[in-house]
């Protein structure tokens, strides 16, 4: 049942985004967050790469973004599990201007997506 609640309202909610052109950027930054002891970090990561991320590894498939508005709301492929496990905690699309909506339920660790990639004007 909340699994079906969840898709509708990021249905709901995406709506209007998925009428827009999207673009895929060559990657994402994202942001890490110890939640024990506070320390976070940013990880630029370029698309179908694997990174640590405190005690975490996230692998991202796509970065999207509105083709009119580069720096607007990023949506990013992730896939996330604990270090030295085969057991999947996240895969999924996360957006970047609503993470709580498609989150990584980790009792310690929390990662999201700040922005794509995007290619630079010459």
């Amino acid at each position: 049942m909340k699994h079906s609640v969840l898709m509708a309202m990021a249905f709901c909610a995406t709506t209007a985004t998925a009428q827009q052109k999207v673009e895929s950027g060559p990657g994402a930054m994202l942001r890490g967050l110890d939640k024990v002891n506070g320390q976070t970090i940013d990880i630029e990561m370029q698309n179908g790469d694997t990174q640590p991320v405190f005690g975490l590894d996230v692998a991202l498939g796509d970065c999207r973004y509105p083709a009119d508005n580069p720096t607007g709301d990023a949506f990013a492929y992730l896939t996330i599990w604990e270090k030295g496990k085969a057991d999947q905690l996240f895969d999924g699309w996360m957006i970047a201007t609503s993470p709580a909506l498609n989150a990584l339920d980790h009792a310690r660790y929390d990662v999201w997506v700040i922005r794509c990639i995007t290619p630079s004007a010459d």
